[in-house]
């Protein structure tokens, strides 16, 4: 039974999506989530009929109460809550309201994060696990682990890469990231090696005279392997590895690649270029950088913190 298609969004919110893509070139992942946390505060706004340019603060209010009332995370109400800033402040700089009732939210508090660690020891049994099943299953499964923990992609590039990124041995893969942005990240020599492996296999991935413009051809929808596709193999790689597959995901891999790079002394906005995050506050979130050593790099490489201190008094 085919499922039915989302309702319409109301005109303002979808002017609001267009805006996104439009001046912000948000990605198509950024887009679907906007427009789902839309859709649900619109549905709770409706429930109290109101709308987009009805909507009050004690609305909004009930609205983030219920969210924890459904048990969500803080992380989830503060991203929900972000959106929906976001959303107002449109509405008012399109002059489609009057006032700005988001305005005086007051953000969740996140507490201190507490993110799923891989060791590199782990990581090295993931590969090994990959490697001792064999095949195209397996040479596909040590490439992908290889790329992801030695460059750090998001998911939704690694299973995305096409194929010229590969090709001609490069110790540099070009990335398409968010909003549609371009950056260099190296290869490591294991994964350059996986890689050329990897290519002498893929076209038992393929049906016979088949083509595929991608690095991991799929004959699904995407012609591509799906993100849900490659977690679930991780999920198995995981369990051939001994190691418990609720600590194990594509976000844990991206993490365990910055954070061990950052232990051994990176800079931090090496990482960040390389994450391609916009913004280096962001990387340090997501690294989870504890404060002694974000000072310690600040005093040891920023020019004003090697000043002689003055005395007190």
């Amino acid at each position: 039974m085919k499922r039915k298609p989302a309702p319409p969004l109301a005109r303002e919110a979808e002017a609001f999506i267009e805006m996104l893509t439009a001046e912000r070139g948000s990605s198509k992942n950024t887009e679907t989530a906007y427009r789902s946390d839309l859709r649900d505060l619109l549905t709770f706004l409706g429930r109290r009929k109101q709308g987009p340019a009805t909507a009050d603060a004690p609305a909004l209010r009930a609205y983030l109460k219920s969210l924890d009332y459904l048990g969500m995370t803080p992380g989830t109400v503060a991203r929900r809550l972000s959106v929906m800033r976001q959303f107002f402040r449109f509405l008012l700089a399109e002059r489609l309201r009057e006032d700005d009732p988001a305005s005086t939210l007051d953000s969740p508090r996140l507490g201190r994060p507490l993110p799923k660690v891989m060791s590199r020891v782990e990581v090295d049994r993931l590969i090994e696990a990959a490697q001792a099943r064999g095949g195209e299953d397996g040479g596909r499964m040590e490439t992908l682990l290889e790329i992801l923990y030695g460059s750090g992609l998001r998911v939704s590039e690694l299973v995305a890469l096409p194929l010229a990124a590969a090709e001609r041995d490069p110790t540099m893969l070009v990335v398409r990231g968010k909003g549609d942005k371009d950056r260099q990240v190296p290869l490591s020599d294991p994964a350059r090696v996986a890689i050329a492996k990897w290519l002498h296999m893929r076209a038992g991935a393929l049906a016979e005279g088949e083509t595929s413009r991608y690095l991991f051809p799929s004959r699904g929808r995407t012609g591509h392997l799906t993100r849900q596709r490659f977690a679930q193999l991780l999920k198995e790689a995981a369990l051939a590895a001994g190691i418990d597959p609720a600590r194990v995901s594509p976000h844990v891999l991206r993490h365990a690649f910055a954070s061990h790079l950052l232990e051994a002394g990176a800079d931090l906005r090496s990482v960040q270029l390389m994450l391609g995050h916009a913004d280096i506050a962001t990387t340090q979130i997501y690294t989870h950088v504890v404060p002694e050593k974000l000072r310690a790099l600040v005093e040891d490489h920023h020019p004003l913190a090697r000043r002689r201190r003055r005395p007190i008094g």
